[in-house]
């Protein structure tokens, strides 16, 4: 038996179409297939038949649709019903939608090992499974949620075809069908690239030229943006000549081989057509006035260096801190001053959402496979073990450094890590991760004082600095040595040229108003500390401002207990968590020798101002941060 749905919905027995009609029992059992014998719910089935607007008798509907699929079926399929739903196995029947997706992976492979004639063959079999629009005779609302991702891996397979194609110098042959693909997708940049490159091959430059401008045209009259990488290199290189009239080799992408070599250097190669291996460069930009922690500098660069790659172990380097010390700042500076150590390429990513939660694995391999070159054979339905093993074989063997920023755990950063040395990676975290044992881990402490005034001057203006020496030098002490807050006001003496630094520094001076003044534009020492106590349990939060109570000195487990009215034990597991969490530090210890914990000056202000809030009348959701807000205005 055959079951066909890249085209009309059809069943087949021994070549010959089964009788059976009706745009909604085409739909059921289209939905059925392309579950992949899941569960489709009757809630879905419903959405699939009569959209948003479902009968009366729904239930009743599904039944006999399902009784009826059972009776032209046969024996040969079975269908059940599972709860909230049904599911169907065809045994030893076949589907084109899933010989289509076997074959074009197969030509995908054989793309990447240079077969190009098997590659070719292959995908040519794959698209040969299709048979008109998906879904022709089921409903329009089945079309809409289905269609579009089969139309997308149906047009990524077909590039792939035509790559192997020029590849195999048959760019005459293929230069009318892609005038019409070009034609039917004006916006798919891809296309256009390799309809130019078949036409300068062909001797016909000016058409190649043109077509790059009508393409310019319509990306910028349809989407606002200007032409992407790929195309942009294809036209430059169609300026210079160096888009070759023959097919020359170039590197495969995902190979892990290193672009360029000379002839006969034995390294791996594709046709110009294919995509080359970029040098990604996605390093923010550096702080320009970065001053200060040369002693960790120094150890992040030396970490990082080429020589200590030995022995097969992987360079990873780690930096902590509570939030607001710079951890980002200077990862990214070191790693601006190790580039030329990495030719292959540097990689950032953010691990943390623009709310302060962490942002999924997924999310993260995405973007950086994006930056590592194009993703168009990355299924939309991709899980990420796949998109863990493509991230790992397109970093395989290439001396890239990775930064990875704000970690929030073990989970998270696993995914993204390579699986050969070559790849050196930098990750900044408020505490130590298991996920990088063995690292060197370089621990920040607040900034000394003449670090702290140096930054202040940085940021403020040194004239400024220097004409209110006393100003300045509270300014520091109120800041705790933190670059953040110390950021924050410098920028806000530099927005105010005539306002003298000492009345800011006034303000400072009251603890109960210094949150609210460490605050300027997206700078906001409050909300930078608010991820790390939304992150850690609700029984910890709760102690949080509590614990703030005792004081600015440094208390051992014990007090903390007594004034929880808790066992000693279970106060330093709290502590503990709070440690853990970039929120209390670990300072020496008591007469028993057991630890003492202290809170940074700021963090304890956060933690009494926490305590205020949950004792002042409940506001309306968000009304309590946006009325913050309004208060932390300059």
């Amino acid at each position: 038996m055959e079951f066909r749905v890249l085209g009309p919905v059809e069943v087949r027995r021994d070549g010959r179409r089964a009788a059976f009609s009706g745009a909604k029992l085409h739909t059921v059992l289209a939905a059925l297939l392309v579950a992949r014998e899941e569960v489709v719910s009757d809630e879905r089935l419903c959405r699939l038949l009569w959209g948003w607007a479902p009968p009366a008798t729904v239930s009743a509907q599904l039944y006999t649709y399902i009784s009826r699929l059972r009776k032209i079926l046969g024996s040969d399929v079975l269908i059940d019903r599972r709860p909230p739903g049904y599911a169907m196995s065809i045994g030893n029947a076949t589907l084109d939608l899933w010989e289509f997706e076997g074959l074009a992976r197969e030509g995908r492979e054989a793309l990447l090992r240079e077969d190009f004639e098997k590659a070719g063959n292959l995908l040519r079999d794959a698209l040969a499974r299709w048979n008109g629009l998906p879904f022709a005779n089921a409903t329009e609302y089945l079309a809409d949620a289905e269609a579009p991702r089969l139309m997308e891996a149906r047009t990524v397979a077909l590039e792939h075809r035509i790559t192997a194609d020029l590849a195999l110098g048959r760019h005459e042959q293929i230069t009318g069908e892609l005038t019409g693909l070009v034609a039917e997708f004006p916006l798919r940049e891809r296309i256009r690239c390799q309809l130019m490159t078949a036409l300068y091959r062909s001797g016909r430059q000016a058409d190649a030229i043109h077509l790059y401008h009508h393409g310019r045209a319509v990306l910028s009259e349809e989407l606002g943006v200007n032409p992407g990488e790929a195309l942009q290199s294809t036209y430059r290189a169609l300026l210079d000549g160096t888009l070759d009239r023959r097919p020359r080799p170039a590197p495969v992408l995902l190979s892990g081989a290193r672009p360029g070599g000379p002839a006969g250097s034995g390294r791996p190669a594709v046709p110009a057509a294919v995509p080359v291996a970029v040098a990604p460069s996605m390093l923010p930009p550096d702080t320009v006035d970065f001053t200060g922690r040369e002693r960790e500098l120094g150890l992040l660069c030396r970490a990082l260096a080429p020589e200590r790659q030995s022995a097969g172990r992987p360079r990873r380097v780690l930096v902590t801190g509570m939030a607001g010390l710079g951890k980002t700042a200077l990862a990214v500076h070191a790693a601006h001053r190790c580039r030329r150590d990495f030719p292959d390429g540097q990689l950032y990513a953010d691990l943390r959402s623009p709310d302060g939660t962490p942002r999924h694995p997924t999310r993260v391999l995405l973007h950086l496979l994006r930056a590592l070159g194009p993703v168009d054979d990355v299924p939309v339905t991709a899980d990420q073990d796949h998109l863990v093993r493509l991230y790992r074989e397109r970093t395989r063997g290439r001396q890239l450094l990775i930064v990875l920023d704000n970690a929030s755990g073990a989970a998270q950063l696993g995914p993204l890590l390579p699986n050969t040395p070559e790849p050196a990676v930098l990750v900044t975290g408020r505490t130590a991760l298991p996920t990088v044992a063995g690292a060197h881990t370089v621990a920040l402490a607040p900034l000394e004082a003449g670090d702290a005034l140096e930054l202040l001057a940085a940021a403020a203006g040194p004239d400024r600095v220097a004409a209110a020496p006393r100003a300045a030098s509270a300014i520091v002490e109120h800041c705790a040595g933190l670059p953040l807050a110390l950021r924050i006001v410098g920028t806000r003496i530099a927005a105010r040229p005539l306002c003298s630094p000492d009345r800011l520094a006034g303000r400072l001076a009251d603890p109960a108003t210094r949150l609210r003044e460490l605050h300027s534009g997206d700078l906001d020492v409050h909300a930078s500390l608010l991820p790390s106590w939304r992150a850690v349990a609700p029984e910890v939060r709760e102690v949080f401002p509590v614990l703030a109570g005792l004081g600015p000195q440094p208390f051992p487990a014990a007090d903390a207990a007594l004034t929880l009215n808790r066992s000693e034990a279970e106060a330093e597991r709290l502590l503990e968590a709070l440690a853990d969490a970039a929120l209390l530090e670990v300072s020496g210890a008591d007469e028993r020798g057991q630890p003492c914990y202290l809170f940074h000056p700021l963090v304890r202000l956060f933690a009494l101002s926490l305590g205020e809030d949950a004792a002042a009348p409940a506001e309306p959701a968000g009304r309590a941060e946006h009325n913050r807000r309004l208060t932390h205005r300059p």
